[in-house]
């Protein structure tokens, strides 16, 4: 099976918010993965901090070639149960393409950023763009309004969408199909 040979970003879940010890287990093994993370207020003695946490719980991402996922899973499945997120159009395991990883990756690593995550059946077709200035300088996505802003938003097809902070018109640059 040529897909079991092939480097992708995987999504999966991990079980019962354990996501943070298979991220420490998989970096142990020199494994590249990432958790979408965003500060949050806690209480705790009647004190209030901020605390970085997972954008949602159970989810990571994954990048390795099958076989070597399928012998992690295998080997943690008592410890820590991991289950891939199926694509049902194909019924195979959600993938997620390199440059559209790269792009999520670098919206969701600014913490302080004023950021939106987007539960994807929100989303509507918008003009493909790229920023050229910034913070978010490179990231390529779709130019929307969300919550009243003009923002930039990465879609992972299937999984989820992070939006950029506010993104002024001059820092935006419209992508040309290409056909």
């Amino acid at each position: 099976m040529a897909f079991a040979n092939n480097i992708f970003w995987y999504a999966v879940r991990v079980t019962y918010c354990r996501e943070m010890i298979f991220k420490k287990h998989l970096d142990a093994l020199n494994i590249e993965n990432f958790i979408p993370m965003q500060y949050t207020l806690v209480e705790k003695g009647g004190k209030k901090r901020k605390k970085l946490v997972p954008v949602i719980h159970n989810l990571i991402f994954i990048k390795v070639t099958r076989g070597v996922l399928d012998g992690i899973k295998q080997k943690v499945e008592n410890e820590t149960p991991i289950r891939y997120i199926i694509d049902k159009a194909v019924n195979r395991p959600v993938t997620v393409p390199d440059k559209q990883m790269e792009n999520f990756i670098n919206v969701s690593k600014h913490y302080d950023e004023q950021i939106v995550y987007l539960d994807i059946s929100t989303l509507k077709k918008g003009d493909k763009v790229r920023i050229t200035g910034g913070p978010f300088s490179g990231i390529e996505g779709e130019f929307l309004r969300v919550k009243g802003d003009r923002r930039v938003v990465v879609n992972l097809e299937n999984i989820m969408a992070v939006a950029t902070a506010f993104i002024h018109p001059s820092l935006i640059e419209i992508l040309h199909e290409q056909k």
